[in-house]
């Protein structure tokens, strides 16, 4: 656990390069955008993506403009950190987060909020049903269903031929093998209960759930079903945004910085 770097960064804010280890022992790699602010505000990616994905790159920028700091990493197997990638893994990657609030809680920073995006965005919330020490909870296109989108995705014999092989490689548009997803990874994600999870985060948690109505990965609806079954939650969707909010980074940043500044 040492900080590895420290380089000046955009609008002020320091950013310093600190590894997190997890309770596996691999090392988790990120950067810390500190603006002087005790306030800290965690960052996670999507499946397949990394803390240096646009949309966690962009809101790490907006969210330090508005005077918070931040941190976005990678879970195991993800960009520059340790382990090895799985397509489930949603209950390890709680465990990944909790090693990083643990560790910054023990030093000079408050968290006031953790925010996933896509894949990132179940995680928080499963974190939030598990834990409850944070109070602002943002799911940024998260899946309600995670039985839902795996025909859409492999295709309809896709379960099939993962229980009669024990695995499948997901190959890239070069021929190239992307990743392996295992029988156990994918039976980790089918037997994760959103529902149940989500009826378990506590009153005192603010969740916002924000989902572009034209996401073409998860449904905006999944964002209507979060809606109905979590206490203290506000729901906003943007309009003809896309699952990466490719034309709505914007938008997206200034509806999360208004939140987050609003429950402070």
């Amino acid at each position: 656990m040492a900080d590895e770097s420290s380089s000046s960064s955009l609008e002020g804010a320091q950013v310093r390069k600190i590894t997190v280890q997890n309770n596996y022992g691999e090392n988790l790699v990120g950067l810390l955008h500190e603006t002087g602010s005790t306030q800290l505000v965690i960052l996670c990616h999507g499946l397949g993506a990394s803390k240096e994905d646009t949309t966690m790159v962009n809101l790490a920028d907006a969210i330090t403009k508005g005077g918070i700091s931040v941190f976005r990493f990678d879970f195991a197997g993800n960009g520059e950190s340790e382990g090895s990638f799985q397509f489930g893994n949603y209950l390890r990657e709680v465990d990944d987060l909790r090693s990083v609030v643990l560790y910054f809680s023990g030093g000079k920073h408050a968290i006031i909020t953790v925010l996933g995006h896509s894949k990132g965005g179940n995680v928080v919330l499963l974190y939030a049903s598990k834990y409850h020490d944070v109070p602002t909870i943002v799911n940024v296109s998260g899946r309600y269903d995670l039985k839902k989108g795996i025909d859409e995705r492999f295709g309809k014999d896709f379960l099939q031929n993962i229980k009669r092989d024990g695995f499948v490689d997901v190959m890239g548009k070069r021929g190239e093998v992307w990743y392996r997803i295992t029988e156990e990874s994918m039976m980790e994600r089918l037997g994760t209960d959103m529902h149940a999870a989500c009826l378990s985060i506590d009153n005192s948690s603010r969740v916002l759930s924000v989902h572009g109505s034209s996401d073409e990965a998860i449904p905006v609806e999944d964002a209507f079903e979060f809606s109905k079954i979590i206490p203290n939650h506000k729901l906003h969707v943007i309009e003809g945004a896309d699952h990466g909010y490719s034309k709505h980074q914007s938008e997206l940043a200034e509806v999360v910085l208004n939140f987050i500044k609003a429950s402070l």
